[in-house]
């Protein structure tokens, strides 16, 4: 019966500490980290969390998205809104144009929408009161003005947005599970559960699904090509776009080798991602186990038939840690974090 008792148990360790060392390797915790960057960065202070963040292609100003991720863990209030900071001046500081609607703010994924005529809209997913909610806002020269709310039972785990329209907007779902034991076989057994959603401005419906983690969401600039970061699948899905019916086909994925989290599309149509090298290390750093946790960005050049995919900003977290984010105007380069009490403004060489 012993030998049958330590069988058993032996078999159990060698099944626990396989997985965990897939699990470890697919996060990339064994990976060699260089820091690296061909350029300079200056520290932004006076916003906490810039998890999102866009950049007006005509004005030049930056709309961030921000909430103290761990003041809300900690209890307390999550002080969130929405920021501009304008690039066109030197020594520019954020600047709040969110309304005040308390202290519960919470938002998460941000897009924006440039009409032909210049008339602006900023879609942005809100995680206030336990909710999920999508707010939409008109964008005006210093303020923004809200104009309305967006909610479903579609809008399971809300993470990213991508506006086509001044009143149509794709929205990702990072989990099927919002909670609870599934969303955490979700995650630590890398199942392919969550969804991509679109709001035609009527109604909710689903339009791709079978993704690992649906992280950032934007589009080619003539708008036929959407790209999904599936941050545990370690890739960008791309999918071609039926403007009338708003439907997605899935055509191929590009291999980042890291854990993606937004995308930005630049005007030439690369695209620019913030990603997490070692994921494991991302959740010790959002639990308070580690004090820094890596940022990357990578630079993505779609060509027929794959990509070119090249590492553009390494930092072991001492400069920023778990950047989630990276846009780019000319050689400016913004990198947002998660959790970090600034945002970074780069330039390039």
């Amino acid at each position: 019966m012993w030998r049958r008792l330590l069988l058993a148990l032996a078999i159990v360790v060698v099944v626990v500490g396989g997985w965990f060392l897939w699990l470890c390797n697919a996060a990339g915790q064994f990976k060699t980290l260089t820091p690296h960057f061909d350029g300079t960065c200056t520290a932004v202070t006076g916003v906490v969390g810039a998890e999102d963040l866009t950049i007006h292609p005509r004005t030049g100003v930056v709309y961030l998205s921000a909430y103290d991720r761990r003041a809300v863990a900690a209890g307390g209030p999550a002080n969130g809104a929405i920021y501009a900071y304008d690039l066109n001046t030197p020594s520019a500081r954020p600047v709040k144009v969110s309304p005040d609607v308390g202290p519960d703010f919470r938002p998460h994924g941000i897009s924006l929408y440039v009409a032909p005529d210049g008339t602006s809209t900023l879609f942005v997913v809100n995680h206030a009161g336990g909710r999920n909610t999508i707010e939409v806002y008109d964008v005006g020269d210093t303020r923004l003005t809200h104009r309305t709310t967006l909610s479903d039972p579609l809008l399971v785990s809300p993470n990213d947005l991508l506006a086509v329209s001044p009143t149509q907007v794709y929205v990702t779902n990072d989990h099927r599970y919002a909670a609870g034991v599934l969303h955490t076989i979700e995650d630590y057994f890398r199942r392919p559960w969550a969804n991509v959603v679109l709001w035609d401005g009527h109604t909710f419906r689903e339009v791709a699904g079978g993704i690992r983690i649906a992280n950032g969401i934007n589009q080619s600039p003539d708008g036929k090509t959407v790209y999904v970061v599936s941050t545990i699948g370690q890739a960008v899905r791309v999918y071609d776009r039926d403007a009338a019916s708003g439907g997605l086909t899935f055509r191929s994925e590009i291999p980042l080798d890291s854990g993606g989290d937004n995308v930005d599309v630049d005007a030439d149509g690369t695209l620019w991602i913030g990603a997490h090298p070692q994921l494991l290390t991302l959740v010790r750093y959002m639990n308070g186990g580690t004090p820094r946790a890596p940022s990357q960005i990578l630079h993505v050049t779609p060509r027929s038939g794959g990509a070119e995919v090249n590492e553009v900003y390494l930092d072991l977290g001492e400069q920023i840690s778990g950047a989630s984010v990276g846009a780019v105007r000319g050689k400016r380069l913004l990198i947002g974090p998660i959790a970090d009490s600034k945002f970074l403004d780069c330039q390039m060489r």
